[in-house]
């Protein structure tokens, strides 16, 4: 990575400003953050874990969970929808830093401006990456149709590649998971117009509907056993996936920091006409949420160069991924908690950005690992699976 194509650099204060000036109008309209994305992909944000050799920034895990934990300083919402792109563009480095060449073509892809999107959420399928409701149905030239309705699809107006799994049932040695990419072009695939939420609203994650559309063949890169699986394509999803989006959490909470902190100098205090920054309690308040959230970041980069480097964390390894993920978002919905009884009642209005950032963090809880599945991953690592 070269010194003018840092994550500082790249994302620079004025980017950042203009973000920031354009999220509250999305979230106001519901929109989709266009605007936004078509800056991110110039300036080659896309292609950021893509190798140089390949087209990309070349940037690692650890420079991508600095990135975005900046952007979201900016716009949370943006910074959540691109998400999804990076998770594929990071399995597909993890796999190509290992020499598995599978998902090469996501990387080729992705430097050229094609757009990815994940599409695995399903409604009550709580096995997420071990389990589908949707239909893999093996086609004589080696494609797959799937059938089904996928959730929370983050970038549905933008996206042009979209990664799924299904179940195949008819297959000689099924059932079987089967992960492959669909076109954007293929007729059979619909996007609802159904986001309507109370955060997070620029993502636009819709439902997507397939009604047979086709991965290609040669866009089929994974076929494996349902449940837990130590295929090293799973374990990047899980991991790109986690710390990517505790990224995200982490810069929403910085920015309800910095807030907090110009609440508290700009306000004063009738009873004793101090600025409320001199106020005992605020201090303690916000000097609490200070030493929580300067833990966070050193743990996301310091697992994100574990996965980049390869270490062996063993039976470990998916419990301190989940458990980063619930410590981070705990992390951050108390540290805007914090913010919100320093700045006072103008966070109760709609337009005030703190305020937005309160129902923004809100979606991090639905966010897989949950906390009842991380302390359940947690619980198997220490003490072994419960026996039946």
């Amino acid at each position: 990575m070269t010194a003018d194509t840092t994550p500082e650099s790249l994302l620079d204060d004025d980017l950042l400003t203009r973000f920031r000036e354009r999220a509250a109008g999305y979230d106001r309209e519901n929109a989709f953050f266009a605007e936004d994305l078509a800056e991110l992909a110039d300036l080659g944000y896309l292609g950021a874990l893509v190798p140089a050799g390949l087209g990309g920034l070349g940037w690692s895990l650890a420079d991508v969970v600095r990135a975005q934990s900046r952007l979201a300083t900016a716009a949370p919402a943006t910074a959540l929808g691109v998400n999804m792109h990076l998770v594929w563009t990071g399995v597909a480095r993890v796999l190509h830093d290992r020499g598995d060449d599978a998902l090469d073509f996501v990387l080729s892809e992705a430097a050229a401006g094609e757009v990815f999107a994940f599409g695995i959420s399903e409604a009550g399928n709580d096995l997420m990456l071990f389990g589908s409701g949707t239909v893999a149905d093996p086609q004589p030239d080696g494609s797959v149709r799937y059938t089904g309705r996928k959730i929370f699809t983050s970038l549905s107006p933008a996206w042009t590649r979209l990664g799924v799994h299904g179940l195949d049932t008819a297959s000689a040695d099924g059932p079987k998971l089967v992960y492959g990419f669909i076109d954007r072009e293929d007729p059979d695939v619909r996007t609802l117009d159904d986001w309507d939420t109370i955060g997070m609203r620029a993502t636009q994650s819709r439902t997507t509907v397939l009604d047979g559309a086709a991965a290609a063949s040669d866009r089929i890169v994974r076929r494996l056993d349902p449940g837990p699986n130590p295929d090293p394509f799973v374990f990047a999803i899980f991991a790109c996936f986690e710390l990517f989006l505790s990224a995200v959490y982490a810069g929403l909470a910085e920015r309800a920091l910095v807030l907090a902190v110009d609440a508290a100098r700009s306000r004063t205090s009738a009873r004793t006409g101090l600025p409320r920054s001199e106020d005992p309690a605020v201090r303690r308040r916000i000097a609490e949420a200070a030493l929580a959230l300067d833990a966070v970041a050193p743990q996301l980069v310091a697992l994100a160069d574990d996965v980049a480097d390869g270490t062996d964390h063993g039976a470990f390894w998916f419990a301190k991924l989940s458990g980063v993920k619930v410590r981070t978002v705990q992390t951050a919905r108390e540290v805007v908690d914090a913010a919100v009884r320093v700045a006072g009642g103008a966070t109760y209005f709609a337009g005030n950005e703190l305020g937005r950032l309160q129902r923004d963090v809100l979606a991090g809880v639905f966010h897989p690992s949950s906390d009842d599945a991380a302390l359940n991953t947690i619980a198997n690592a220490w003490l072994g699976p419960v026996q039946d």
